[in-house]
């Protein structure tokens, strides 16, 4: 009799154990499916948009952020992470996609990109249970720049012209750009260009690069603040051939689809951001040295959006 009390009181005890351990799991799972894991590529620009994007969601919902800043190789490898479910969204440009995930090599028209080219991209990443969500509003393109003692002495202005000394300059950029069909051999096929050497590089040292001579020409971005204070010239493109960016949100769709109140507060990112806006935060990062954390909550600040829900 004692024997078969104390097996069953065992039992009870072994019940309620792994009952509070299934609900342990349960409960963690859950905090696991409450976190929205964002990637960024590694350049300021990303950095600042990642920590806006944190921000306006953990302020706007109950969900946690976690932000993995920096990942070499921007979308070649993020957008794979993507599709794994190693990251819920990221911040991704039109023309980056235009390249990478559509495969297109033609050059769309400025006022094409919120017509036919939206389209297609918005079919693309559908098809691979993507969606991008918005545009924030300012425009980014690629820009060569030139070290200033390698253009200035020839008088060089323009794209066109660089042919001329193109075998004397390493060039460097980051990895994308050599991969994408609107990238660094359409650059060098439409200019006839044949550098010396290239060189990889990550997106947030280009200009460190271009300072040690490292590089004597990089593919720079129109909006970076370090344009303006480094010693380099940006050649005009007079041949027309750099596609048009505009960035925006691309997430997953079943990540959206579990939560509705993501998908709002990333709503009010819609045409948030201007190309003016997005300089100056860069500059005070780049040139300041201010905390992109504390650029993101200044700019929403000023937007209204960390005031109220």
């Amino acid at each position: 009799m004692k024997l078969h009390t104390l097996a069953a009181g065992t039992l009870l005890l072994f019940c309620t154990a792994a009952a509070l351990f299934a609900g342990g799991a349960k409960d963690t799972a859950a905090d696991e499916q409450a976190v929205i894991r964002i990637a960024s590529k590694p350049m300021t620009e990303q950095y600042i948009l990642t920590e806006i994007l944190k921000q306006l969601i953990e302020h706007d919902t109950d969900l946690t952020v976690e932000v993995t800043k920096g990942i070499g190789g921007g979308t070649t490898n993020i957008h794979p992470a993507l599709l794994k479910g190693e990251f819920d969204l990221y911040p991704e440009y039109t023309g980056t996609a235009w390249a990478f995930i559509v495969g297109r090599t033609d050059i769309p028209a400025d006022d094409q990109m919120y017509g036919t080219v939206w389209q297609e991209l918005q079919k693309a990443y559908g098809e691979l249970g993507l969606e991008w969500i918005n545009l924030y509003g300012f425009e980014n393109k690629f820009a060569i720049a030139v070290r200033n003692d390698a253009v200035q002495p020839h008088g060089i202005t323009k794209l066109s012209q660089l042919a001329e000394i193109s075998a004397d300059l390493t060039f460097g950029a980051n990895p994308d750009y050599y991969e994408k069909a609107d990238g660094f051999n359409l650059l060098c096929d439409t200019y006839g260009l044949a550098f010396k050497e290239t060189v990889d590089l990550d997106m947030g040292l280009k200009y460190t690069a271009i300072e040690t001579g490292s590089v004597d020409a990089i593919n720079a971005f129109t909006t970076d603040a370090r344009l303006a204070v480094a010693p380099v010239t940006v050649l005009e493109d007079d041949r027309h051939m750099i596609t048009d960016y505009y960035c925006g949100t691309i997430a997953r769709t079943d990540t959206l689809e579990a939560h509705p109140e993501l998908r709002a507060a990333l709503a009010k990112m819609d045409g948030l951001i201007t190309t003016e806006d997005m300089i100056f935060m860069n500059a005070e990062v780049e040139i300041n040295g201010k905390d992109e954390i504390d650029v993101a909550r200044e700019f929403l600040s000023a937007k209204g959006l960390l005031n109220q829900r």
